[in-house]
This record gives structure tokens, C-alpha cells and sequence, in this order.
């Protein structure tokens, strides 16, 4: 187990910062809509995908559907890149952060986090993500260090939870910025599901081509 955050770590704004650890729902479907709410069910965040013709994307919203972030993918990148751009923008003059996978090919799941006003040396993530989307089990942790940001978790049914589908938990560290790391998630999800889409049209064309040659 990691270290908890005692320093805050806000990244996109301290109106999404507590001074304590909380726990937040997330409901999500496979096309990468999020409604995250807190225990007690009150609506705190969404994230609705927007994909254009060149690229995948996700739009953060606040509860009253203002735009937060727009998250967007980078095409010919080998180290799948996305980057996450101050409300509608998709300007590199309104980049907050990027994000990367440490190596074209991973054995274990890492990406990691670069803020644009890094203020850390020249190539040192200012934070990491380890884990796996499909077991829920990711952490986000404050760069190379063990110190943690947030943790998924799967979802358990309860007195307030009747239904567990389509939903997973996510507790945040003290001081932890909590629509970063919904945003975090929210990239996390949409490479699962970018890789899913390629298995898919991989699969499909072995398969046109076998039927060719038969």
C-alpha cells in the first residue's frame, strides 16, 4: 500500500479539491460515457465521448454540463499519446496535460502524466497510472513516487448501491484533484476501448481473408 497525499495536488481547479479522503461512483458504458456521483448519489461530474473524423475524444463536464476538458488522442504516435486541452480547445496554446505509455511495448499497464506548466525536470512524469481498466485496479500515483492520488475499485453492492452494473469505485486521497483524476480514468477507458475497436477490425479481416481463400 502507498503512501497517501498530505501536499494537494490540484490540477484543474481547488473547487475540486477536499481536505479529506472521499469516495466517488462512476457509471459507465462502453462507448465511454461516465456519470460520477458521489456516495450519496449526488451528480458531480460527467464525461461524454465526442469522437471526430481523425481522432477519439471525450468531453469533462461539470454536474451543469459546463466543459471542463477536452480530452483527444494523437494520431501517428508510438507511444499512444493523448492530451487534454482547457474546455472545447483542442489548441496546443490550451493544453493542460498530456499523457503517454512509458514504452511502445508494455507488459505491465503504466501511463504516464505531464502537465503543461511541469515545473519537473525534462522527461519525469508528474504523474503515474498503474493497473489494469478491465480488473478495475488502477492507481494514480503523484509522479515516480509511492505516494497515492486515487485508487479503483470494483463496485460492491450495498443499501445505497442496489445495482453494481456498469459502475466501479474510485476513493481519493486527501487534497487529491478529483475531476483530474476522473479525467485520468476517462483516458485510461477510452485506449481500453481503442484497442478493443482494433482487436475487432484485426480479427474481422483475418477472418475476410480465410473466407477468400477457402
Amino acid at each position: 500500500m502507498g503512501q497517501q497525499t498530505s501536499n494537494e495536488a490540484s490540477v484543474i481547479g481547488h473547487q475540486f479539491v477536499a481536505p479529506y479522503p472521499i469516495d466517488i461512483i462512476v457509471e459507465s458504458n462502453s462507448k465511454g460515457k461516465f456519470v460520477v456521483t458521489d456516495i450519496e448519489n449526488k451528480l458531480m461530474l460527467k464525461v461524454k465521448p465526442c469522437d471526430s473524423t481523425f481522432h477519439h475524444q471525450r468531453q469533462l463536464l461539470s454536474a451543469d454540463d459546463k466543459p471542463i476538458l477536452m480530452l483527444r488522442d494523437k494520431i501517428l504516435s508510438s507511444h499512444t499519446r493523448w492530451n487534454a486541452f482547457w474546455g472545447k480547445s483542442t489548441s496546443n496554446s490550451n493544453l493542460a496535460f498530456s499523457t503517454k505509455t512509458p514504452s511502445i511495448i508494455q507488459f505491465r499497464k503504466s501511463l504516464h502524466v505531464f502537465l503543461a506548466n511541469k515545473t519537473s525536470s525534462k522527461g519525469v512524469c508528474d504523474f503515474k497510472i498503474k493497473g489494469s481498466w478491465s480488473k478495475k485496479n488502477c492507481t494514480i500515483y503523484m509522479g515516480d513516487s509511492s505516494t497515492i492520488i486515487a485508487q479503483m475499485h470494483k463496485m460492491q453492492k450495498s443499501k445505497k448501491v442496489k445495482s453494481a452494473k456498469g459502475k466501479f469505485m474510485v476513493t481519493i486521497s486527501k487534497n487529491a484533484d478529483y475531476a483530474f483524476v476522473i479525467a485520468l480514468i476517462a483516458i485510461v477507458h477510452a485506449m481500453k476501448s481503442t484497442e478493443d475497436e482494433y482487436a475487432e477490425q484485426i480479427i474481422a479481416s483475418v477472418g475476410q481473408v480465410i473466407v477468400a481463400t477457402v
